[in-house]
């Protein structure tokens, strides 16, 4: 199988939107405060923002949209300098295992070192054993913990 990769345009969005749904499946779930309208206006941002990309993956036969991946220049980190963090990847649950998200992650990691990065980073949910062993075939130099909380209103 063959895709093709490319930077999103405005027109890929109602696409990308759908895309989340990937992410949403068991084991995953809605994050709190999921707002669709919102989402919209970040993914613009990220598509148009000089320091961050939005990529797309194109299924050659058909032209159906087969992953996505948005990267964010970050921090310039005092212990290990420029950062880029992966937030969102996601390959569409008929189109895993194939190398596509080998694919997306290389091209992230080419879009990084021009920009000056120095590592790249992302995070899975625990509950991801799927992505964890992907992410972890990858070879990655270290295998971190991370902690978040919701800040969103009503959270607390």
């Amino acid at each position: 199988m063959s895709f093709v990769i490319r930077d999103a345009t405005t027109v890929d969005i109602p696409n990308i939107i759908e895309a989340y749904q990937w992410l949403f499946q068991s084991p995953g779930g809605v994050p709190p405060g999921w707002d669709e309208t919102r989402a919209r206006e970040s993914i613009a941002e990220t598509i148009e923002g000089s320091e961050s990309t939005y990529l797309v993956a194109i299924h050659s036969l058909d032209a159906r949209l087969a992953g996505i991946c948005s990267a964010y220049m970050d921090i310039n980190s005092v212990r290990y300098g420029r950062r880029c963090w992966i937030e969102d990847l996601a390959v569409a649950p008929e189109m895993r295992s194939k190398g596509l998200g080998r694919q997306l992650i290389g091209e992230v990691r080419t879009w990084a070192r021009e920009r000056g990065a120095t590592h790249l980073e992302l995070d899975t949910g625990k509950a991801r054993d799927d992505a964890r062993r992907f992410y972890e075939q990858l070879e990655p130099d270290q295998i971190t913990i991370g902690y978040g909380w919701n800040l969103a209103p009503g959270a607390d």
